[in-house]
């Protein structure tokens, strides 16, 4: 605990600095582009996702450090932070040291989920604002404080996840807004009506039950210059074993969830969009599947979320409604883009979906002419998609710490229901499961101290 009680020393020092004023980025309060004056950003985490195109590359702010616990993990950042150009950046000994230093303005939090909650309130605590990675959090509890803490150091928030604004919806060979457009006007069901959205590999979308942990995984000596305590962090302890940590620790429920915490809120941020549920959450869930190893995470057959229109959000797992369309209505159907053989498009480059647009067929099941429909329809609200931008001008990010929040909690939902084996009632303003102790136990899960103590700070 050495370790823990030095820099924790410097994290105090530099979060007492934050938080007796609003702090506005260095790069904010100079006008000049160069170098010296460009926003600043440090990552947390160095794994495979930290080299990807929205962190280590990214090109909007100067990259000036990064940490890991894993020695051989920072050794391989530096070397490829030099040669994307960035030279020679600091290498910082843990995350706290990172969001204590007053010459980093952004924090890239690139560790796996079970870290994303207690970073993300410490380091609002400290003045950054936050680009973390996807899922926003592990727990709808987590997600609740991450937001309390980033609204209440008036910070700004991007979840990296982009289909709400940017890019193909994975088969639908069309980015989401024309989806909205045509949701949004009315064109599906009548005002007040409820709509059926169904997700599966039916629809293009492919739920990974590949990332299921090892039950007999058994104990291994911690690798030289690998930090195993400070990688599990607020999960609970347990001796090192190769396959709990780096990339394959999605299988087990101690830091991920499997293809949910993998690929849900790719998918159904997307969804909270364009069915216009940005302010709510779903009042039911039910659950469909095997019962789940206390451990290690398992596959799931249906997944229902209920809200309090009766619109449902079905996660089809096992195929079983493969024939379905995407969204159903009282007035129209949409379906994605469809190859020639009759199989769904899993995916669809900017390139390959020019010209193509998805399906709506009407109440009698007759085609709709898509394209002319959404060319008469009004733009959704504008939405800043530029985090540099919203760093700068302090205007809420598209994708942020309570648009966020939302369609987290839309899965955290379901990985309840899926570990309970059952489903259960929420309310979406308290925010607590309705006279159910045990999802609400996995609501609002524990964590290993020091760092309970750290989430819980204001």
């Amino acid at each position: 605990m050495t370790q823990f009680k030095t820099s924790r020393r410097s994290f105090i020092k530099g979060a007492a600095a934050a938080g007796a004023f609003n702090i506005v980025p260095a790069g904010v309060l100079r006008a000049a582009t160069a170098p010296s004056n460009q926003l600043t950003r440090a990552l947390i985490g160095f794994g495979s996702i930290a080299a990807s195109e929205n962190h280590l590359p990214y090109k909007g702010s100067r990259l000036v450090g990064l940490c890991d616990p894993d020695a051989s993990h920072v050794r391989f950042g530096l070397e490829k932070a030099k040669k994307a150009g960035w030279g020679k950046i600091k290498a910082y000994k843990d995350f706290m040291e990172l969001i204590a230093d007053p010459g980093v303005d952004i924090v890239h939090i690139c560790t796996p989920p079970h870290w994303h909650g207690v970073m993300s309130v410490m380091a609002a605590n400290a003045g950054k604002d936050i680009w973390c990675e996807k899922p926003m959090t592990r727990t709808v509890g987590e997600g609740k404080r991450v937001m309390e803490a980033v609204k209440a150091k008036k910070r700004m928030f991007r979840l990296n996840t982009w289909f709400r604004f940017k890019d193909p919806f994975y088969g639908f060979g069309t980015p989401v807004k024309p989806v909205r457009q045509v949701v949004e006007n009315n064109l599906v069901s009548n005002p007040g009506e409820p709509i059926r959205c169904v997700f599966g590999a039916g629809q293009g979308f492919n739920w990974k039950f590949f990332w299921s942990g090892r039950t007999a995984a058994k104990p291994e000596p911690v690798p030289k210059g690998f930090d195993w305590d400070m990688w599990l962090g607020p999960a609970p302890w347990k001796p090192y074993c190769r396959d709990r940590s780096h990339g394959t620790f999605r299988g087990y429920w101690d830091y991920d969830a499997g293809g949910l915490g993998d690929m849900a809120q790719h998918y159904l941020d997307p969804v909270q969009y364009l069915l216009c549920k940005a302010d709510t959450s779903p009042v039911k869930v039910d659950y469909q599947g095997p019962k789940q190893h206390p451990e290690t995470v398992g596959c799931f057959n249906r997944i229902t979320l209920t809200y309090a229109d009766g619109t449902e959000v079905v996660l089809d797992g096992d195929g079983s409604l493969k024939n379905e369309p995407f969204l159903r209505g009282s007035k129209a159907s949409v379906w994605p883009v469809r190859l020639k053989n009759g199989k769904v498009r899993t995916w669809t480059t900017p390139q390959e979906a020019k010209g193509q647009m998805f399906g709506m067929t009407d109440s009698s099941g007759k085609e709709m002419d898509v394209r002319k429909l959404v060319a008469e329809l009004p733009e959704p609200a504008p939405q800043i998609t530029d985090f540099m931008q919203s760093v700068r001008e302090r205007k809420a990010f598209a994708l942020n710490e309570t648009n966020g929040f939302r369609s987290c909690t839309m899965f955290n939902l379901g990985i309840v229901a899926q570990r309970l084996g059952r489903g259960f009632e929420f309310d979406p303003v308290s925010l607590h499961a309705k006279n159910d102790p045990a999802a609400e136990r996995f609501l609002y899960q524990s964590m290993r101290q020091p760092w309970a103590s750290e989430f819980k700070k204001a």
